[in-house]
């Protein structure tokens, strides 16, 4: 059977409506940078989606060709994730979508090396015909983080930050938003096929102890 990080690893993937206080480990990811709303046509977001996708379906699939990666096991691809800012603004902003800035990734399995990123970088072009040139292969360590099971449309999230927070602040400690920790959401399902109401979305936070 397939290797499921979302079943293997449900501390992270899997949280309750309730909050609750992770500490997330260092993990690597394929990503890309860009700015903007995500809910655009045919924007830099969806644009971004597709090169993630390219480069993740070319490392599962690396067992049928003549590249052999070391210690390779069949695995189901992590789920898509988002770190979120915008610029003075502590967390996000719901209301100025325009404004977003934003590292859409997918996360790795650890067996993935820097050679092997590079082969599918260049195979994925050469098959796909398109510039994988943004996409980047990058570590973090997000740390101690408050995250909670979000159900419902992304709008709606607010209300789940807020309790979130609260949560966080009777346990005595408070957000540490800064250009290394990010608001974060890991998306569960599919908002092309999930009705808004039923959109399952991990929202995290940096937190710290408070002084």
């Amino acid at each position: 059977m397939a290797f499921d990080f979302k079943k293997e690893y449900r501390d992270l993937y899997q949280p309750k409506t309730k909050p609750s206080i992770v500490e997330v480990p260092r993990m690597r990811f394929i990503a890309v940078s860009g700015e903007g709303d995500p809910n655009e046509e045919g924007g830099a977001y969806s644009q971004a989606l597709n090169l993630l996708y390219g480069i993740a379906y070319t490392l599962k699939m690396s067992y049928k060709t003549d590249h052999v990666i070391d210690g390779f096991y069949q695995y189901v691809v992590p789920p898509l994730e988002g770190f979120w800012w915008q610029p003075g603004v502590a967390g996000v902003d719901y209301t100025n979508k325009a404004a977003f800035h934003w590292d859409s990734v997918i996360r790795l399995p650890d067996f993935v090396t820097a050679d092997d990123f590079a082969w599918a970088i260049e195979t994925a072009t050469a098959k796909k015909k398109l510039d994988f040139s943004p996409v980047r292969m990058i570590e973090l360590h997000e740390g101690l983080c408050a995250q909670c099971m979000h159900v419902g449309p992304y709008d709606s999230e607010p209300t789940t930050v807020a309790a979130m927070h609260e949560f966080a602040a009777a346990q005595g400690f408070v957000p540490d938003f800064n250009d290394k920790r990010r608001h974060h959401e890991i998306y569960l399902s599919d908002p092309r096929k999930a009705s808004p109401s039923k959109l399952k979305t991990v929202v995290r936070h940096p937190i710290r102890k408070a002084e």
